[in-house]
């Protein structure tokens, strides 16, 4: 029996460096014999709680990320399209994966992926209705089911739940992860969280 603590893994659907990190972050931890757990939530929240603004608003800082999304996505060996929207507003996907997540993590996790390549892979607008609902049917769920879900108090709340949650926990950008209660930010930490993982703290 697996006694270790899983890794929590903090994305936002809408961050291409979540996307390229939940491409990666299983098979790490199974190296490891630890399990992901993964959590939903949105930068804007924390942004706005760090008083912070994502890179691509500062026109210094622009170009380069979007060079390194691609070029980080290039070094992983994952497929990436750049989205022809850029940013985008991705709560409904998020509150979809709390319902689901309610149930069935493997689900949620499985929902995360199809949404996260969904975006960044083949280029589907999630703010848009129609393609997230045709989203939801290609992944086997109600899209029906999915769009009540979205509108419904219940999964509002549980996303801003999520981000409250992240906020607490000191997380300010995605991805994120808690690894033995310590704190990691970002795609280009995985050398120090295979480091971690492998021999314990430094």
């Amino acid at each position: 029996m697996n006694t270790k603590p899983p890794i929590e893994f903090w994305f936002d659907f809408s961050s291409p460096y979540s996307y390229i990190a939940s491409e990666w972050i299983e098979a790490v931890a199974a190296r490891h014999g630890r399990r992901v757990r993964w959590h939903a939530f949105l930068l804007g929240a924390t942004m706005q709680a760090a008083e912070l603004k994502p890179p691509i608003a500062y026109p210094l800082k622009r170009e380069y990320s979007y060079a390194d999304f691609a070029r980080s996505a290039r070094f992983e060996g994952v497929p990436y399209r750049p989205p022809s929207k850029f940013p985008l507003a991705t709560q409904n996907a998020a509150r979809v994966f709390w319902w689901l997540a309610a149930e069935d993590e493997a689900r949620a996790a499985a929902w995360a992926h199809a949404g996260l390549r969904a975006m960044f892979a083949r280029d589907i607008a999630l703010d848009d209705t129609a393609s997230l609902k045709a989203l939801c049917t290609e992944a086997g769920l109600d899209a029906e089911a999915c769009e009540a879900v979205w509108n419904e108090p219940v999964w509002k709340l549980r996303l801003k739940q999520a981000n409250e949650a992240a906020i607490a926990a000191g997380i300010f950008g995605a991805p994120a992860f808690q690894i033995d209660g310590e704190l990691f930010w970002g795609n280009d930490r995985k050398p120090q969280i295979e480091r971690w993982l492998a021999s314990g703290p430094f």
